[in-house]
């Protein structure tokens, strides 16, 4: 995901679906909000790759089944740098287990009522920009913002589909481009960066105790000094992971003492 906006910044957006109508509602739903600028359009699979890596925009309302390539080969063809909020758009509702498993932040069916396009911009631009949750959404009336922190978590792995509530996970891992999520006694990979899913995870439960690891506080059975610094976190299901001197203040902040 991109960093998040700065303080009074506009959200950058691109519009991507092959119907010009389509595209053209996007605009009517968005043209009141001062908070989002639309910085292009497209219509093909192709064409949004190339402007997605030139303009490196906030948020993206991507259409599934178009020209060239899918929403989901554009994804993939530009996860190698720093991936945009999605909001997927389509007709069809049998994609929204994959949608979720692309780390997609909303689902929304064609044609899309106004309110609820409106409650999923009002996830993105907290999601992006988490100052301003605690501020009214000027350009949808009265909407509640929605917490900005994952609830849930779908995964594939080994041929099977796993929900799980992000409650659930005890630690999380870096691997290359993608990160391992343990919970239940297993590890799953999920195709995301650590730094993207620690911005969706709630901060108050999980804490960054190393360059690449991420800990569910409640996991936490026992801490064991170690040198430099450094502890070993032993973990309710018996696990052990190391807590860096570097971050060990954060995990100061939230269990309430000096280590």
């Amino acid at each position: 995901m991109r960093q998040a906006i700065k303080k009074n910044g506009k959200i950058r957006a691109l519009l991507i679906d092959d119907e010009p109508f389509a595209r053209e509602r996007l605009r009517q739903l968005l043209a009141g909000d001062p908070d989002i600028e639309i910085i292009g359009e497209c219509g093909d699979g192709l064409a949004a790759v190339a402007m997605i890596k030139e303009r490196s925009p906030d948020l993206l309302f991507l259409d599934i089944q178009m020209p060239e390539l899918d929403g989901f080969a554009v994804l993939e063809r530009v996860s190698d740098g720093g991936m945009p909020v999605v909001i997927f758009l389509t007709a069809y509702d049998k994609y929204a287990l994959r949608a979720f498993e692309a780390c997609a932040l909303d689902y929304l069916l064609k044609p899309c009522e106004e309110e609820r396009f409106a409650k999923a911009v009002a996830r993105a631009k907290a999601q992006l920009n988490p100052a301003a949750v605690e501020s009214p959404f000027a350009s949808f009336g009265n909407l509640e913002p929605e917490t900005k922190y994952l609830e849930r978590i779908v995964v594939k792995s080994g041929g099977r589909i796993y929900f799980f509530r992000t409650e659930e996970i005890d630690w999380v891992e870096a691997h290359g481009n993608y990160v391992r999520i343990y919970f239940g006694g297993a590890a799953h990979l999920l195709r995301e960066s650590l730094t993207a899913i620690e911005r969706r995870l709630d901060p108050r439960r999980f804490i960054r105790i190393h360059r690449s690891t991420i800990v569910n506080v409640e996991r936490i059975k026992e801490l064991h000094p170690m040198f430099h610094g450094q502890y070993t976190v032993v973990l309710r299901s018996g696990a052990e992971i190391t807590l860096s001197r570097r971050y060990r203040r954060k995990l100061e902040a939230v269990i309430g003492r000096t280590l």
